[in-house]
C-alpha cells in the first residue's frame, strides 16, 4: 500500500504544477500555490472522496489561517488515518509552517495513496462544493475568492469608494454624482497601483520559485547520488545524508557531520596502523 513508499518511489518526483491540477480538478478548488493546502483542509477532503463519508467534515476548517486551527484540521486527518489503518506520520509542525517543500512531499504521497485506491477512480457522485459546506466556508466558491479579496482590500485602503456607491444609489443625482465621480478617480489610480504591486509581487515570487527548485533538484540530484549502493555506505556519503535528513530547523547538523566523518577517518587510520604492525 502507498502507506509505505520510499522517498525514491516515483511518487516523490511528481512536480507541483501536476499536483496543483490534481488537487484543483478533483476538489474544484483554484489554488496556484503548494503553501495554499498547509492548513490540511484539502487533504481531509482528499481522504473524505477517497473514502466518503469517512471524514467529519464538520470538523473541517477550510479558513484555517492560525498554526492552532490547522493543527486542529491534522487532528482529524490522524483520526482518520488512524481509523483506517494508515500507517503514515504527519510532521504537523513542519507542515504548519507552509514551506513548500515539507508541504509538496505530504501531497505527493497523499496523490499516490489515492491513486493506489480503487485505481485513483473517484465516486462519481461526489460533490466537493457541498462537502465543503459541511466544513468551514468553502474556500473557493467559483474561483472568485481572489477577485472579492481584492474588492475588500480597496474598500479598506479607500473607505469611501465603498460609501461612494451607496450613497450613489440612495441619494439625488444632484448630491451623489460629483462625490461619486471623486470617489470613482480616487479609487481607480489606487486599483492601477495596486494592480502594478501585485503583477511586481508575482514576478519576485515566480523568481524565487524557480531559485527554490533549482536548488531542490541539485539537494535531489546529491541524495540519489549518496543512495547508490556502491557509495551509499561511504563515510562522506553518510555524513552528507545525515545534513540532508536533519529533523531539527533549529540546530545546524553541520557538526554532527563532521564529528562522524572524523571518527570515520580516524577509525580507518587505526585499522591500517594495525594492518601494517601485524606480522
Amino acid at each position: 500500500m502507498a502507506s509505505n513508499i520510499g522517498i525514491m518511489d516515483s511518487a516523490y518526483f511528481v512536480g507541483r504544477n501536476e499536483i496543483l491540477t490534481w488537487i484543483n480538478n478533483r476538489l474544484q478548488l483554484n489554488l496556484s500555490r503548494i503553501e495554499e493546502a498547509a492548513s490540511g483542509a484539502v487533504q481531509c477532503q482528499m481522504m473524505d472522496m477517497t473514502y466518503p463519508g469517512v471524514v467529519p467534515m464538520h470538523k473541517v476548517n477550510f479558513d484555517a489561517k492560525t498554526e492552532y486551527d490547522m493543527i486542529q484540521n491534522y487532528k482529524v486527518l490522524q483520526e482518520v488515518f488512524n481509523k483506517l489503518k494508515i500507517e503514515k506520520h504527519l510532521e504537523v509542525n513542519r507542515l504548519v509552517k507552509g514551506r513548500p517543500l515539507d508541504n509538496l512531499e505530504f501531497l505527493q504521497w497523499l496523490k499516490r495513496y489515492c491513486d493506489s485506491v480503487n485505481g485513483g477512480i473517484m465516486n462519481e457522485n461526489y460533490n466537493p462544493v457541498e462537502r465543503r459546506c459541511k466544513g468551514g466556508k468553502d474556500r473557493y466558491p467559483k474561483g472568485s475568492q481572489k477577485f472579492s479579496k481584492s474588492l475588500q482590500t480597496n474598500n479598506l485602503h479607500n473607505p469611501g469608494s465603498g460609501d461612494t456607491v451607496g450613497l450613489s444609489k440612495t441619494s439625488g443625482p444632484k448630491q451623489g454624482k460629483p462625490y461619486a465621480a471623486a470617489g470613482g478617480a480616487n479609487s481607480s489610480g489606487e486599483v492601477q497601483a495596486l494592480s502594478k504591486e501585485i503583477t511586481d509581487l508575482k514576478l519576485s515570487v515566480d523568481l524565487l520559485e524557480k531559485e527554490r527548485d533549482f536548488y531542490f533538484a541539485k539537494l535531489r540530484d546529491i541524495e540519489i547520488l549518496c543512495q547508490t549502493s556502491e557509495l551509499e555506505e561511504l563515510p562522506m556519503a553518510v555524513a552528507i545524508k545525515k545534513i540532508l535528513y536533519a529533523a531539527d530547523a533549529k540546530e545546524s547538523p553541520l557538526a554532527e557531520a563532521q564529528e562522524y566523518l572524523y571518527q570515520s577517518m580516524n577509525a580507518d587510520e587505526k585499522e591500517a596502523e594495525t594492518e601494517e604492525t601485524d606480522p
